[in-house]
């Protein structure tokens, strides 16, 4: 026989089988229905291979099919059973009832009535479709393309694309198959029934590791599911979603501190609905993060006085929000100096300056860094070759003189001040200064300064010999009487207060002496003879108030 001779007979016998197969079909009943729809005959390709028109089969018969890794779910063994009251055997309505019934149905027939394919899709409509899901019943309602009267039934195993599917199926005086199928092909499902979908299972719960913390990232797993899929993320701070926070991974910001961060993952799977999962809630709130601060800051510039000191601020993760600086002389802050530039002056000689650094920025601690200290801060040194002295007479209302000395460097600038007891006059500057009342008493001294530019100050402090004195005055006022003269003595001194001492009186040959008493003394000269008299008084002095004299004249009467 020759090869196309062969051809023409399986071509006739499939026409053949496909014109008897409906003979061999069961009659549908009340309580018991087989599917009425017929396969299309397979053809053959001009090379022999057998192909399903519109769809492509993967595999056909149970033994081939679980060889070439696609199962029946162990329908072959329980075929001869019916499920939901279909027909048994090869019979697509008891397959897929039985498939029902193996994702945890009860083995009753869901609906009232005919059991036939066609009426599987009309019975359920509630729960039916044209969205493909794994696990779902693909449908085709009466004389669709590629079925018969009774339409068909399918499993569906996978879902490639909404417009590609993978369905295992058993087809009355036919065989058990796998098929892919395209809707481009002209015999997609009228559609699908969802009796009990294939879910996403999430077997072991989503986590969350890290520390709760201000910068400190954290980090979900998506946990195990089954079958796998495709996994979503979403942040939670005390049950409200984060935006923006769907990676696996996630740094709290100061907007979370002292929130309790969670993650929700939704799972994805073509076929499958998404399901969505929450980890459980870390028990500890966001706390404050802390500032990093790779590079310290540093000291620029020359660490003798007069120069000028900077300071950098050194790098931050992340950027603070606010800088600022304090200078140190040692252990001691520098009264001020809060610039990032600092300009040292004496008080800073011999001493390591530092400056101290302090970022902030919102949900971190705020962090101090200290810069690396300068070495002791370096200044040339003057020197006073020959002494400054102090001319003038201590007492109140003279001038007192600095008298010129020599030094070195002999550039150096000269500033004079002025001390009462070792402590400043205000406003007493100048190389004169007049004593004033407030001197009276108290030791002056001269105060001369050396400053020059990189140099350290010098100064000298000349006291005057002894202390200062106030020029005493005294105030004569006699009055005459029958042999004798009353005198009243005023002595005042400035700065010198109670004023007291001796007084003498003397009329002629008379004396008298009295004591005063706050400046004042009244005395009487008798014994004196008429006319007129000169009286002389001479007060000897007390504590700063220097011996003075006044005089004055006075009329003694005549008895009548």
């Amino acid at each position: 026989m020759t090869r196309t001779r062969r051809l023409r007979r399986a071509w006739a016998l499939g026409a053949l089988l496909a014109l008897l197969a409906p003979l061999g079909a069961a009659p549908a009943t009340a309580d018991n229905d087989g599917d009425k729809d017929r396969l299309p005959a397979p053809s053959l390709t001009r090379y022999g291979a057998v192909e399903q028109r519109a769809s492509a089969y993967l595999c056909t018969g149970y033994a081939a099919c679980a060889e070439a890794g696609y199962p029946h779910a162990g329908y072959r063994a329980v075929a001869g059973q019916m499920f939901w009251r279909m027909y048994s055997g090869h019979n697509c309505t008891n397959y897929a009832a039985y498939r029902m019934v193996k994702s945890g149905l009860p083995n009753t027939r869901p609906w009232s009535g005919g059991g036939n394919a066609s009426e599987w899709g009309l019975k359920m409509s509630k729960i039916t479709d044209t969205t493909p899901v794994v696990g779902s019943v693909a449908w085709w309602r009466a004389n669709a393309p590629g079925t018969g009267s009774s339409g068909h039934v399918a499993y569906v195993e996978q879902v490639v694309s909404s417009t590609e599917i993978v369905i295992s199926e058993d087809s009355w005086g036919g065989d058990f198959h796998w098929r892919r199928l395209k809707k481009a092909d002209g015999r997609w499902p009228s559609g699908f029934i969802h009796f009990n979908d294939k879910v996403l299972t999430n077997v072991a719960r989503p986590a969350v590791t890290g520390t709760p913390k201000v910068g400190v990232p954290l980090a979900a797993s998506a946990g195990t599911w089954k079958p796998a899929g495709s996994y979503h993320f979403q942040w939670y701070a005390h049950g409200v979603a984060i935006p923006g926070a769907t990676a696996t991974r996630f740094v709290p910001t100061a907007r979370q501190l002292d929130r309790k961060i969670s993650v929700k993952v939704t799972a994805t799977r073509a076929g499958y609905p998404a399901t969505t999962v929450g980890s459980n809630v870390i028990a500890a709130k966001v706390a404050p993060g802390d500032l990093q601060n790779p590079q310290p800051p540093v000291i620029n510039g020359v660490p003798e006085v007069d120069q000028v000191l900077t300071a950098t601020r050194g790098s931050w993760a992340p950027n603070p929000s606010a800088t600022t600086v304090q200078w140190y002389a040692g252990p001691t802050p520098i009264a001020g100096a809060t610039g990032w530039r600092l300009r040292l002056g004496q008080a800073q000689i011999d001493q390591p300056v530092t400056a101290v650094v302090t970022a902030t920025a919102p949900g971190y601690v705020q962090k101090r860094v200290q810069a690396q200290p300068t070495p002791a801060i370096l200044a040339g040194t003057m020197e006073f070759t020959r002494p400054f002295g102090v001319s003038g007479v201590t007492r109140a209302g003279r001038t007192l003189s600095v008298t010129p000395g020599t030094f070195s460097p002999a550039d150096a600038a000269v500033s004079y001040s002025w001390r009462r007891d070792g402590v400043t006059i205000p406003g007493a500057v100048g190389s004169t200064y007049v004593l004033q009342p407030a001197d009276v008493g108290a030791r002056i001294s001269a105060v001369v300064r050396l400053d020059r530019a990189s140099y350290r100050s010098a100064a000298h402090e000349i006291r005057t010999p002894t202390r200062v004195f106030a020029p005493s005055s005294v105030g004569v006022r006699p009055t005459g009487a029958v042999g004798k003269a009353v005198v009243v003595v005023r002595v005042t001194a400035p700065g010198v207060d109670d004023l007291g001492g001796w007084a003498t009186v003397r009329i002629g040959a008379k004396k008298v002496v009295g004591k005063l008493v706050d400046g004042r003394v009244r005395v009487v000269v008798r014994g004196l003879v008429p006319g007129w008299k000169k009286v002389r008084v001479r007060y000897g002095g007390q504590r700063f108030a220097l011996p003075a004299a006044g005089a004055d004249r006075v009329y003694v009467n005549r008895a009548w």
